[in-house]
């Protein structure tokens, strides 16, 4: 499989996720402000939708959508238990999670990482974050990952959106069990050989 990465963006979602299942990939980046690729092709005539990620199958088909790819890639290997099998209510949570941090989180950072947003919108972006932030730092209280002991493909997308805190400054400070959570996810295996791979450690 091929994964379409920009670096520290959200595709570093899936990137983790294909090292936690050990499944072999290839990274091609994308320079999202050029929709060129590293060796020049033009990104849009590969993913028309011009963002990242993006999941080339062995058979050609292109996959998109970070939440739709990582379960996708979960449901490849279900020994490695990323994933709750299918109908079950654990999964369904573990979806409740990637819409939350998606719709929720995601889309609140973007305002902030956009150089022509407004002063008004980014505040309101901001307030929006830390509102969630504080959901989120409850949720986790008294347990490792979202959804209890065990790490999960919506834990990759959370520690991705919280790793962006650095890039636009925001303080963890005043959620210590989420920093924590982002600590413990840094350190796997599987998150240090992506960074790694993405040039950010």
């Amino acid at each position: 499989m091929k994964l379409y990465y920009a670096t520290g963006a959200c595709s570093l979602s899936p990137h983790i996720v294909l090292n936690e299942l050990g499944l072999p990939y290839e990274l091609v980046r994308v320079e999202l402000s050029t929709h060129l690729t590293a060796d020049g092709r033009d990104y849009t005539a590969i993913n028309p939708k011009g963002y990242v990620p993006a999941l080339e199958l062995d058979d050609g088909q292109l996959l998109t959508e970070g939440p739709a790819i990582v379960q996708y890639l979960a449901d490849q290997k279900p020994s490695a238990g990323l994933l709750p099998p299918a109908g079950t209510l654990e999964r369904a949570r573990v979806q409740e999670w990637l819409t939350f941090i998606g719709t929720e989180l995601h889309k609140n950072f973007s305002p902030l990482f956009n150089p022509n947003a407004s002063a008004e919108g980014k505040a309101a972006a901001l307030s929006n974050i830390e509102r969630r932030f504080g959901f989120v730092e409850k949720a986790l209280a008294g347990r490792d990952y979202l959804t209890g002991a065990n790490f999960c493909v919506a834990d990759a997308y959370l520690f991705t959106v919280v790793n962006w805190t650095k890039f636009v400054k925001i303080d963890l400070a005043p959620w210590p069990t989420l920093a924590a959570f982002h600590q413990r996810v840094m350190a796997r295996p599987a998150v240090q050989t992506a960074l790694r791979e993405e040039g950010l450690i």
